[in-house]
């Protein structure tokens, strides 16, 4: 009966990735110190080239535009609440 399959975070894929990318190494010698299989480093290889385009297409303008209207946002919820608060003190007020 074979042994429980290994699960690997997205982070350990991607630095055993990029080393197998640097080439100064055969993929066997790679694969001994992070302990997994030769053919799951070159798997990992290809679907980070593959995400690389996908990464560069979209460029970080993308990010800037929701990051803006994200931003937008929050400051109207802030105006929102600060005119909340300031009619709650008025009423507050008005009550002794």
């Amino acid at each position: 009966m074979a042994g429980k399959r290994k699960t690997h975070t997205a982070a350990f894929k991607a630095q055993v990735a990029l080393a197998a990318l640097k080439s100064d190494r055969t993929v066997n010698e790679r694969a001994a110190p992070f302990g997994v299989h030769p053919t799951l480093i070159h798997e990992w290889k290809k679907r980070l080239l593959a995400g690389a385009e996908v990464l560069f297409a979209h460029g970080i303008r993308a990010d800037g535009a929701d990051a803006e209207a994200q931003k937008a946002e929050l400051f109207e919820q802030i105006g929102r609440l600060k005119m909340e608060l300031e009619w709650v003190k008025k009423k507050a007020a008005a009550f002794g």
